[in-house]
């Protein structure tokens, strides 16, 4: 009983190797109808990120956060509390105030909660380095934000922490190019996004043809060879044909009796 059931599972496995390879076979029947799918695609999701996609760009300035110390040697109670210094200052330059002032200062259009979303503040991997970025749609606005609040951490925050003010060690620039979208990937998310449809859609053309073509699609399915195979064409032309040439023979035959 334990060998039938292993002979069948054979079986199955062997009858699954066959499907994956007719159906790679079918794909690469349809290899135009992929390409085209995949043009299609490409093109599509390009046209939308260059034509429909507003480009927004990424300005950031650097502070570098000094000693609290008056000392000029730096000991590691220092270093420490100037790492900590830095994520404080990460939140405290989005506070109200500061941010209202710079709305304010530039006459911008944007809500305090429009402009926190614009900002990314975070100190640089383990230094005491704090990155200020800004993104807008507007490259020279992005610059004047990032710098503009390099600014007020160092004149606004040190009266408020009671600390030492950090320095400026980089200061925004318009940047040449947009951060985003990203025109590349874009594109070939969109070609491939569209090819994994259409690879979808005829696999399911696939699965649901049930049509018998060869005769080992017939013992595929029923396991035994077919006897005869009907030939493909125009049977009535085929009898037609047939018919002139006997009558052609009969008309030859006739003229050599009579000879």
């Amino acid at each position: 009983m334990n060998k039938l059931k292993d002979n069948i599972q054979i079986k199955e496995d062997e009858e699954m190797e066959i499907d994956l390879l007719d159906l790679f076979q079918f794909f690469k029947s349809r290899f135009l109808i992929l390409l085209v799918v995949l043009l299609l695609g490409a093109v599509l999701a390009g046209g939308i990120t260059k034509f429909l996609i507003t480009p927004k760009y990424t300005a950031t300035s650097k502070l570098y956060m000094v000693s609290a110390s008056n000392d000029s040697v730096i000991d590691l109670t220092d270093l420490n509390l100037g790492t900590s210094l830095s994520e404080d200052y990460a939140e405290l330059i989005k506070i109200r105030p500061i941010l209202e002032e710079v709305i304010k200062d530039y006459d911008l259009s944007y809500t305090y909660e429009d402009l926190v979303k614009m900002l990314t503040i975070a100190p640089v991997g383990d230094t005491r380095i704090l990155s200020i970025s800004v993104e807008s749609t507007s490259a020279e606005e992005a610059q004047k934000i990032a710098n503009k609040l390099a600014d007020k951490a160092v004149t606004y925050l040190p009266k408020l922490m009671d600390t030492a003010a950090p320095n400026i060690a980089e200061k925004a620039i318009v940047p040449p190019e947009p951060s985003s979208p990203n025109l590349i990937i874009n594109t070939l998310l969109g070609a491939f996004g569209f090819l994994a449809v259409a690879l979808i859609v005829l696999t399911v053309l696939y699965l649901r043809d049930d049509t018998m073509r060869t005769a080992e699609d017939v013992e595929k399915a029923f396991g035994i060879m077919p006897l005869t195979v009907i030939p493909e064409g125009d049977i009535a032309s085929i009898s037609d044909k047939k018919e002139e040439q006997i009558k052609k023979q009969k008309n030859k035959e006739r003229k050599k009796r009579k000879e």
